[in-house]
């Protein structure tokens, strides 16, 4: 959706640019996993640091002489920094925090305020579930929600602000699948199947943009009493996308994609365009059907999501 907007804003660029650099965008959204993972080495070495600083003190208190280690100690994050792949990825992207050393602290003062990391490190010794667990929380309850990380990301790459949670969830996904018996750990994989992949969403692009406006057509006659031109632009894009899944691939059941565009609606649209774009599409669809051009095949692919 996104690189046919940017198509939309850049006419003069051909198909064959702009399909490379939709490969190269997906491509990044991966890169920007690693980012995460980096990030829970640099907060323990941060909170190592701060022990080191503690002890040298003129007078430390008992504390400061037997900090509680169980975070620094937490098994999923050592074998992140035990991670072959992991770490020649860090290295092949050049991330460094070094320069970034109040974001280091904001995130690990957000960790330190969650119930979970206080309960965590009441309890002794490291239990691999416990500490997967931890880590798991963080991803989900500090990464997501902290600012300073967006922002972070957006400054370095524009299209990672959109990418953020993507990213975020394969890391999260990945991590869950772990186990203490794995001696390196790695990454999930960024598509299941690559050439099934990347075939779909290369054709998605190149078969809306040379049917626009056929697909214009067919969305004007379903609109009735509000023309295309009235309508917001993501959401007549999502709507050419939804009639080209529904015309040009016959694995696809008309339910996943009402559903799909009906859930990027939701978050490009407007408050109305989930509910817009769903009785659209299934009119559409509805339509095709009744002419002959609903290409679905296999048993229960053509009528499901029909109503």
């Amino acid at each position: 959706m996104q690189a046919l907007y940017a198509h939309q804003a850049n006419t003069a660029e051909d198909i064959v640019s702009g399909e490379k650099k939709l490969d190269q965008a997906i491509r990044n959204c991966e890169n920007l996993s690693y980012y995460f993972y980096s990030l829970f080495p640099e907060i323990k070495r941060y909170l190592e640091n701060k022990f080191a600083e503690r002890k040298d003190k003129n007078f430390p208190t008992e504390e400061d002489l037997n900090p509680n280690t169980k975070f620094v100690d937490n098994l999923v994050i050592k074998q992140i920094e035990e991670s072959t792949a992991l770490n020649k990825k860090f290295e092949q992207l050049k991330i460094n925090w070094s320069q970034q050393p109040q974001l280091i602290i904001s995130l690990f003062n957000s960790i330190a305020e969650l119930p979970d990391y206080v309960e965590y490190m009441s309890k002794p010794g490291n239990n691999y579930y416990n500490d997967k667990e931890l880590v798991l929380e963080i991803i989900e309850k500090v990464f997501a929600e902290s600012e300073l990380l967006h922002w972070y990301f957006e400054e370095k790459f524009v299209h990672w602000f959109d990418d953020y949670n993507d990213a975020l969830l394969q890391t999260y996904q990945a991590i869950t699948f772990w186990k203490s018996s794995m001696e390196q750990v790695n990454a999930g994989p960024l598509f299941k199947d690559e050439v099934e992949d990347v075939n779909f969403y290369k054709k998605l692009y190149r078969l809306t943009l040379q049917n626009d406006d056929k697909y214009l057509k067919i969305i004007d006659e379903n609109l009735h009493n509000w023309e295309s031109e009235r309508t917001i632009e993501t959401d007549l894009i999502l709507m050419k996308m939804a009639t080209c899944e529904l015309m040009e691939f016959p694995s696809i059941p008309v339910k996943v994609t009402i559903n799909e565009y009906i859930e990027i609606a939701k978050t490009y649209g407007s408050e109305k365009s989930g509910g817009f774009i769903n009785g659209l599409i299934d009119k559409i669809a509805n339509d095709l059907r009744e002419e002959g051009l609903l290409n679905k095949q296999g048993r229960g692919l053509l009528n499901q999501g029909i109503k």
